[in-house]
């Protein structure tokens, strides 16, 4: 007979559960998976025929549901990046099943941007992948641009700011991933030096913007204010102490038995598997396939510049790593290349419609005022339209889709994140690898949940 203690801890388990269960994207026991679900995160998304998906799914040497458990990896786990929520099935320390669940750091973002106007926006868009900020206002003010038509108008000095400002963007993203992956591998050290290079780009940051991160410093129409004096020193002394700190990273991490033990066949993806799940950035570099939008579909004055793609050769946890410090040198050469051929100019549009009046002018003219005013509150409308821009963030493609209904505020707006689609290539990763190698494929992918959940 079963005590009362029993009984009542039947019915708390009974009204626990419906408290904790996430729905249909938990990962459920074999015993009730049927065998085309079972492989359909490999099948449907690798674009096999239901009978191949079928047939890998009801292997003979499936184990039993007693063999194996289903764990949860996050969202508290300090190595899965921020709240990512992994689903792990394992045999052992084999994972033979993965499913990466989502949503614990959904703040609205897109949904507050259709309440926000096309001026406060850019507030709004810089904190999803807070990492980049620079991309993420980027992509919004372009697609801003192409609404209003005023793609062509932008001085040339703006353009070749934001191109300053994301590649730099871009450095800092690199370093600490340089950093977070070390820690995450056991060179604890790594984190201490990655930091530490990434606080001298945002202390160029601070100068410029004010800010160290969040800027709303790319709006649409160019940016919010020029260079301070003296940037062009600032920038040079960070291209002077770089090149022998990224050489330190090779002599501690690149060249290390240990360092390659971890990394070397770890989490690898095929071409084909990448171009189907739709990676980007250093994920479907890494199998080899050359695609990078700065040269493949040129934006800003990327045409006017010489860099290479980086490219890998096994698509694993190794080639994203080395890929990543090679993009850091290349960044670099952008830069050097940027501070010789910056024009001079406008930082803006002088366009009445989109810019508001110098500050000095509002203390002179009453229709300055007026005008300043009416830009910050009311904004400015822009016309009916739809648009999709797509820059090369340092995680792969953003792009930025907006709706306009003519009104000073965006009908709909969407953010296509990196990190968003390359996660979904965690389960293709993980698939047969150990639980052990699993904080290594999640900090390959480098996601920043704030772009996945927005």
């Amino acid at each position: 007979m079963a005590t009362t203690e029993e009984h009542l801890a039947d019915e708390n388990y009974a009204v626990f559960i419906p408290n904790t269960h996430e729905g249909n994207q938990l990962l459920k026991p074999r015993s009730e998976t049927k065998a085309k679900e079972l492989m359909r995160e490999v099948g449907s998304v690798l674009r096999m025929s239901e009978a191949e998906a079928a047939q890998l799914g009801d292997l003979p040497d499936d184990p039993e549901d007693d063999q194996t458990m289903i764990i949860n990896m996050g969202p508290q786990h300090p190595s899965t990046h921020g709240v990512l929520r992994l689903m792990l099935e394992l045999q052992g320390e084999q994972v033979l099943r993965c499913k990466p669940i989502i949503g614990y750091l959904h703040t609205g973002m897109e949904k507050t941007a259709e309440s926000l106007t096309y001026m406060q926006g850019g507030t709004n868009v810089t904190r999803m992948d807070y990492l980049s900020p620079f991309n993420n206002e980027l992509a919004f003010s372009m697609a801003t641009e192409q609404l209003l038509g005023i793609t062509g108008d932008i001085p040339e000095r703006a353009t070749w700011i934001r191109m300053l400002m994301v590649e730099m963007n871009r450095i800092a993203s690199h370093l600490l991933f340089m950093a977070t992956n070390g820690m995450d591998l056991g060179a604890v050290s790594m984190m201490i030096y990655g930091w530490r290079e990434r606080e001298e780009v945002l202390r160029f940051f601070q100068e410029v913007t004010g800010l160290r991160m969040n800027h709303n410093y790319i709006r649409p129409g160019g940016v919010a204010a020029d260079l301070p004096a003296g940037w062009r020193d600032g920038v040079q002394n960070l291209l002077d102490m770089l090149p022998p700190r990224l050489d330190e990273y090779d002599i501690l991490m690149t060249g290390q038995p240990i360092w390659r033990e971890r990394l070397q066949g770890v989490g690898v993806i095929t071409p084909s598997e990448a171009l189907a799940l739709g990676a980007t950035g250093p994920i479907v570099r890494s199998t080899g396939v050359e695609w990078d939008l700065r040269r493949d579909m040129p934006y800003l004055e990327y045409d006017k510049l010489d860099f290479d793609v980086i490219v890998g050769s096994y698509g694993d946890a190794f080639d994203r790593y080395a890929i990543r410090l090679a993009e850091i040198r290349e960044s670099m050469k952008l830069v050097q290349q940027i501070i010789d051929l910056m024009p001079e100019g406008d930082y803006r549009i002088q366009d009445k419609k989109v810019t508001p009046p110098p500050r000095a002018r509002i203390d002179e003219s009453m229709e300055a005022l007026i005008h300043h005013f009416k830009i910050f509150t009311e904004g400015f409308k822009v016309p009916e339209g739809e648009v999709y821009v797509g820059i090369e963030s340092p995680r792969g493609e953003l792009g930025c889709y907006i709706a306009s209904d003519g009104s000073p505020t965006p009908y709909r707006m969407h953010m296509r994140d990196a990190s968003f689609t390359n996660i979904q290539c965690l389960p293709h990763m993980m698939r047969g690898g150990l639980v052990a190698d699993a904080v290594a494929v999640i900090s390959s992918v480098d996601p920043v949940l704030g772009g996945v959940d927005r």
